[in-house]
């Protein structure tokens, strides 16, 4: 059995590495070292990932608590402390993205990671992941530059779609989100859902196909 599409687009970090608790801690500490008695829980967090974007989420926050912050500059330094975290913590893939990334080779199948976060975040993951993939693994590699407008708009994923010269129908995306799921979906891709940790209880109704594992054997038994 094949994968009858021509590529894989995964959609974010997440997707690749599970990342959703070293996340948490780095907001947490940059609010910390700018004096803010903020502490987000695991749940606060969990509901904020149904927002796009770690500026919306402080912004969103601030206006709650009626404190005016910068957000640039305090996602500035979480993102520099995410970025140090993923290093220490020597990450590991998530469940057959490894599997699938071997099979896409083998099988002549093209790689993007269509993601609009920082370079800087895209070059921490490799780093920390220190060969398990590289950036020669992926036809396209998006981030925020690229862009104009973040998920969950559709431009990084109508981005690829372009730079690859293929259409909606030839591929299909991963997220890990419902917020990033709906950029994929409104780009007419087919998209499954591999759910964050912090991700679970989101609707993936629209989904493809809702998985805990990318291994290709899983992936032809739901046949996608």
């Amino acid at each position: 059995m094949t994968i009858n599409y021509k590529a894989i687009l995964f959609g974010s970090i997440g997707t690749i590495v599970e990342t959703s608790e070293l996340q948490l801690k780095s907001f947490n500490q940059a609010f910390s070292e700018a004096g803010l008695d903020w502490n987000w829980s695991i749940e606060e967090y969990q509901t904020m990932l149904k927002k796009s974007g770690g500026r919306n989420r402080i912004n969103d926050f601030a206006n709650q608590v009626g404190i005016e912050v910068n957000a640039d500059e305090l996602h500035l330094r979480k993102t520099e402390i995410f970025d140090s975290m993923m290093s220490d913590e020597k990450i590991s893939l998530r469940s057959g993205v490894s599997h699938l990334i071997n099979y896409a080779h083998e099988n002549s199948i093209h790689l993007a990671f269509v993601t609009s976060t920082s370079e800087a975040n895209i070059d921490a993951m490799f780093f920390a992941l220190d060969n398990q993939i590289k950036k020669s693994d992926f036809s396209f590699i998006g981030n925020d530059k690229i862009v104009s407008q973040p998920k969950p708009n559709s431009e990084i994923y109508l981005k690829a779609l372009s730079e690859l010269n293929l259409s909606a129908d030839e591929c299909i995306a991963i997220e890990d989100t419902e917020v990033s799921m709906r950029s994929a979906i409104d780009a007419n891709l087919k998209c499954i859902a591999f759910p964050g940790a912090l991700a679970h209880d989101n609707n993936f109704n629209n989904a493809h196909l809702v998985t805990e594992d990318l291994s290709p054997n899983l992936l032809f038994e739901n046949q996608i």
